[in-house]
């Protein structure tokens, strides 16, 4: 049997789709920087191997599945070119994966995580499904009739997809380092959108996806009378949220779900809207919304006395908003403490004001250094740059963690895209130990 060799297996979307193939009987190893990340959880849960990255880990008759943070200057990607063994990028291998399948592409700026996992989590109640989540995990059965994926904008990796349906939740200019602006962003989702066979599910509320122009029908979801799909009638409590579905002005059911804010809505109202056009009842729809547990880090609550502690990926203005929301919802009397670490000196330098302003929504803000990437390790803005457009702001060094504690049972959101949850980890441990400044 051909060794998957998996080159920077650790990412987002590289360990579940490691996960995939090994659950499907493939022989899957792979390497990666030694460092700890939540993804590779569920590859060691598998016992999957994950090697240090060394070109000696390459062998001729592997087939190299390369990540795409990774330049073809990789030792190992210059190893396999050398003897001569097959390299695919990460998003062609999925794209010809997803081909065997009812393929669903869920993307958008923001949303994308927690949306394909209620998907897979949803249609799992009607069908055998296959997912990759980017949150790191995935799930991979060789009898499936769907396979969810999420589907990634940067660089315009989704165009390596041809899916069957496109869930497109909105657009927005992120990865600066990549767009020139909004404009090019909507480009690449036009693009995207001519590659779709049967039908793109769209958020009817977003300007720019208004707009959008395909060979296949579009339906639209959202708040607005005008979408195909609306939602009416909301009723939010701090259980969690229900409200009726009319279809082109007719009722067709009422739903309640376990999440929190606006967004969550909008994400249900996708899924909702894929189930309909695949004929999945609405009482099937209901019972697996009753039931989701969300995502990994997407609003991940921990209790610890009496104090709530949440983990969230929010590494943009429009995602910290939509997650202040969400605990404004649920925690209507407490204090909001937001612990927030950039994400990339260049979206932190686009977004700077937008940043600013967004966490003054909180009562309370805390901020970490600048997180790097693979791609971009150092930048001349500060840290100290943020902390200047928000009145009252205080730096986080993680050997402080413990003044938190100072806020007593308030909300404490640790946001970011990077390593943040080191700060929460440690916060948790002081809790525990009764070691607060």
């Amino acid at each position: 049997m051909t060794v998957l060799h998996f080159t920077g297996i650790k990412g987002s979307g590289m360990s579940p789709l490691a996960q995939i193939m090994h659950d499907m009987g493939e022989q899957v190893q792979g390497s990666d920087i030694e460092q700890h990340f939540f993804t590779e959880d569920r590859l060691r849960e598998r016992g999957i191997t994950i090697l240090p990255f060394d070109a000696n880990n390459i062998e001729k008759d592997m087939t190299i599945i390369a990540g795409n943070a990774f330049g073809d200057d990789h030792a190992e990607l210059v190893k396999a070119r050398e003897l001569g063994a097959t390299i695919i990028r990460y998003h062609q291998f999925l794209g010809d994966l997803m081909k065997q399948y009812v393929s669903v592409a869920i993307t958008g700026a923001h949303g994308k995580t927690s949306t394909t996992g209620l998907m897979a989590h949803v249609l799992a109640g009607y069908k055998p499904v296959s997912y990759l989540i980017g949150d790191g995990t995935g799930v991979g059965q060789a009898d499936s009739h769907f396979f969810v994926a999420e589907a990634c904008e940067y660089r315009r990796h989704f165009l390596a997809y041809h899916p069957d349906y496109a869930i497109m939740t909105n657009i927005d200019y992120d990865h600066p380092d990549y767009f020139t602006g909004v404009d090019d962003v909507f480009k690449a989702f036009e693009e995207m959108a001519q590659q779709v066979k049967k039908c793109i599910i769209a958020c009817g509320d977003d300007e720019f996806l208004q707009q959008i122009q395909a060979p296949v029908p579009v339906v639209y979801y959202g708040f607005g009378e005008e979408n195909d799909f609306q939602a009416r009638n909301i009723v939010k409590t701090v259980e969690g949220t229900t409200f009726d579905v009319v279809i082109r002005n007719e009722f067709f059911h009422t739903f309640t779900i376990p999440m929190f804010g606006d967004h969550a809505i909008l994400n249900a109202l996708a899924v909702i809207s894929l189930c309909h056009y695949e004929s999945i009842p609405a009482d099937i729809i209901q019972q697996q919304f009753e039931d989701f547990e969300g995502v990994k880090r997407r609003f991940t609550q921990t209790a610890i006395g009496d104090r709530i502690l949440i983990d969230d990926y929010a590494h943009h203005p429009t995602e910290i908003r939509a997650t202040l929301q969400s605990a404004r919802q649920k925690y209507p009397e407490r204090e909001l403490i937001a612990i927030f670490q950039p994400h990339t000196f260049t979206r932190t330098q686009t977004f700077l004001q937008e940043f600013a302003d967004c966490l003054l929504e909180a009562d309370h803000v805390y901020l970490c250094d600048i997180f790097g990437s693979a791609r971009e390790k150092a930048g001349t803005l500060k840290i100290q740059d943020l902390a200047e457009r928000i009145e009252n702001s205080q730096l986080l060094q993680l050997d402080e963690v413990g003044s938190l504690a100072a806020h007593g049972n308030a909300v404490y959101l640790f946001m970011g895209a990077g390593d943040v949850t080191k700060f929460q980890e440690a916060f948790e441990a002081t809790l525990n130990t009764g070691e607060t400044v």
